[in-house]
């Protein structure tokens, strides 16, 4: 069996909750964390979030912390440090291969805290300029893939809005996921940035099944702030996806950032699709 099809044979959600539970991007309380990472981990197990995904990495260290205590950290607080957001982008040089010594100490240093999968949320403006820098940026997600899959963690990108522009008459996100490996490389897809790019999510499950391992689960504020978004539809096609892991984040907020990932967590058990 392939990884992307053990993926696709390990997803499963309904309306009864996904079996790894729901994880909490800590983007989403950056200051908190900056200001007591300690006591802000502690609140999030608190409301009973299941996971968190990190996104705060810097030479060896997870928000100033070596990986072994911030992963204890996190499993004091009854849940599991999952994944973690993090990357370089291409210098302007257009030569990747100098990045490799970078990623050889975040992989180790995540491998120690125990973490299933990293996320790139970001590409430099190379990507976007030319099919030769996005190509570049492909050839360079594989080259990472590769190093992740032999560390036993997955590697993944996350897209916002701009992934689904055209240049030079291709749509960006679609050429990713053409010319990315998908032994090496997944997607994280956010619902909240691909309705603001003007795509259609379910369509992308149809053409590329198996290939988005993680969600982001965002609303324009709090999730159901808007109600702009029906998430529920989305979240049914998990399996489809190939969705293991359904991760809220919240960026802009109507409240305190500490109550608004509490009152995300509030919606999704009262759209039946958290416990």
């Amino acid at each position: 069996m392939t990884l992307t099809a053990a993926m696709i044979a390990l997803s499963s959600c309904g309306t009864a909750g996904p079996e790894n539970g729901i994880g909490l991007q800590l983007y989403s309380v950056r200051d908190a964390m900056k200001e007591d990472p300690v006591g802000t981990v502690e609140k999030v197990g608190a409301m009973g979030y299941d996971f968190v995904e990190s996104a705060d990495y810097n030479d060896g260290k997870i928000y100033g912390m070596e990986p072994s205590a911030f992963k204890a950290l996190v499993e004091k607080n009854g849940m599991i440090y999952r994944g973690a957001h993090t990357g370089q982008a291409i210098p302007d040089s257009g030569s990747w291969e100098s990045l490799m010594p970078w990623w050889d100490k975040c992989i180790a240093t995540h491998k120690e805290a125990g973490v299933e999968y990293i996320v790139q949320p970001f590409m430099g403006g190379t990507g976007y300029a030319s099919l030769e820098g996005l190509a570049a940026y492909c050839e360079y997600f594989n080259a990472v893939g590769e190093k992740c899959n032999a560390a036993g963690i997955r590697f993944g990108y996350h897209n916002h809005a701009g992934e689904f522009q055209e240049l030079e008459g291709e749509v960006i996100y679609d050429y990713m996921l053409r010319n990315t490996d998908p032994e090496k490389v997944m997607f994280q897809l956010d619902i909240y940035w691909i309705y603001e790019g003007g795509a259609d999510p379910m369509a992308y499950f149809e053409a590329y099944p198996g290939r988005f391992v993680s969600f982001h689960i965002k609303d324009e504020k709090e999730l159901g702030e808007s109600g702009e978004i029906d998430f529920m539809p989305v979240l049914e096609k998990a399996d489809q996806a190939g969705a293991r892991y359904h991760v809220v984040e919240v960026e802009r907020y109507s409240y305190e950032p500490i109550v608004s990932v509490e009152k995300s967590l509030e919606y999704l058990k009262e759209i039946g699709f958290a416990k």
